[in-house]
């Protein structure tokens, strides 16, 4: 079986974990945490990082820090993992989806400011499968309704919209290191910032919330968010060879490219002008010109030992949401998307050999029907 993913672990990983059990400093705050922060941090272009146990609870805990809860709305794609519109739930604010842009799967910036109102905050915007939003006029109607930005780049670790890497554009980035991220340390997460305060704020609840005085007593309800020293260890040493992993991903992309260019009926992932897409999964569409659904041919693959996976289903349509009453007409395009949408194998062993016969069942399945 070619699986969708499988994560790569290289020798400075199991040399910095191996210090860490020799040293007996396995939990929070050894030299490894300090390090992965700084280096992350550093990676992305920003100030200031607090590593979290996992993605989720590092878009919980920007929610938190921005002090964002009950009454509050935030804009959030549509087209999405689940994670950010659980976040928003978590804190007591309403999810506001947007419809998806059929070019790029991402958040469609021209519908975003007829969802605005009173109550919107922030806007949370996903770098959908590894390609950037569109920052800038996400950014200007930010500032012109006074509202946060929240980046999630979970699925873009060093995606770059005009030259600068995500996650240094909004005013708190979330990121996971989940087994199949672009960087992996099992579980855990990242936000990052360039603002002191916010910094300051989001490391102190994610530690308890201890008062600085008196230690065990705290002001406000405080989070255990913290990442291990072991798991940092991993991040650190996947860090060191991020540039070879991405270079990579995007030869993985070119190599699909080549082999699925004439097969009609199937969209392949593009790639903005303004924008460097680290294809954190190699996505297809498959169009009713192919002539197959897309549920049969992922049905096809997976009898020949290629495993994928759905599309994301749209946040509107999901059950538990059904209480915020949205209006389906509003979303066509990530209702389209979820039901025609497979991503491929797209791990870091991949050959161009594998990838050629992934291409050529695909190619099967449509000339048989």
């Amino acid at each position: 079986m070619i699986p969708v993913f499988e994560p790569v672990l290289g020798k400075k990983e199991i040399e910095y974990v191996n210090d860490c059990l020799n040293t007996n400093w396995i939990s929070f705050g050894g030299k490894y945490n300090k390090k992965f922060e700084e280096e992350f941090a550093k990676y992305c272009g920003v100030k200031y990082g607090i590593a979290t146990t996992n993605g989720t609870t590092a878009l919980h805990l920007a929610l938190l820090a921005l002090k964002i809860g009950k009454g509050d709305e935030v804009i959030i794609n549509d087209f999405t993992m689940a994670s950010p519109a659980f976040a928003v739930e978590y804190v007591g604010a309403k999810p506001i989806f947007v419809d998806a842009d059929r070019k790029t799967w991402n958040i469609d910036v021209n519908k975003i400011e007829i969802k605005i109102t009173k109550k919107t905050k922030a806007i949370i915007v996903v770098h959908i499968y590894g390609h950037p939003c569109d920052m800038d006029p996400i950014m200007k109607i930010a500032k012109k309704h006074n509202l946060k930005v929240i980046e999630d780049c979970a699925e873009a670790h060093g995606a770059e919209y005009k030259g600068k890497r995500v996650g240094s554009f909004g005013d708190v980035s979330a990121f996971s290191f989940y087994a199949n991220k672009i960087i992996t340390t099992g579980e855990g997460g990242m936000i990052v910032t360039n603002d002191a305060k916010l910094a300051e704020r989001a490391r102190w609840l994610h530690s308890l919330a201890f008062d600085k005085e008196r230690k065990h007593i705290h002001e406000e309800i405080g989070y255990n968010f913290r990442m291990s020293n072991i798991t940092a260890a991993i991040g650190l040493g996947q860090l060191e060879r991020i540039d070879e992993t991405i270079e990579k991903k995007r030869w993985i992309a070119k190599t699909y490219n080549k082999y699925l260019k004439n097969i009609k009926g199937i969209t392949t992932p593009v790639e903005e002008k303004y924008a460097k897409n680290v294809y954190w999964m190699y996505g297809i569409v498959i169009e009713n010109e192919f002539g197959t659904p897309r549920d049969e041919l992922k049905k096809k693959l997976f009898e020949a030992g290629i495993d994928t996976r759905y599309f994301f289903w749209p946040m509107h349509a999901e059950p538990c949401f059904k209480q915020h009453k949205y209006n389906p007409k509003d979303y066509p395009v990530s209702t389209e998307l979820s039901k025609k949408g497979l991503y491929l194998p797209s791990g870091l062993n991949l050959t161009e050999e594998q990838i050629k016969t992934i291409c050529k069942k695909i190619e099967e399945v449509q000339s048989k029907k």
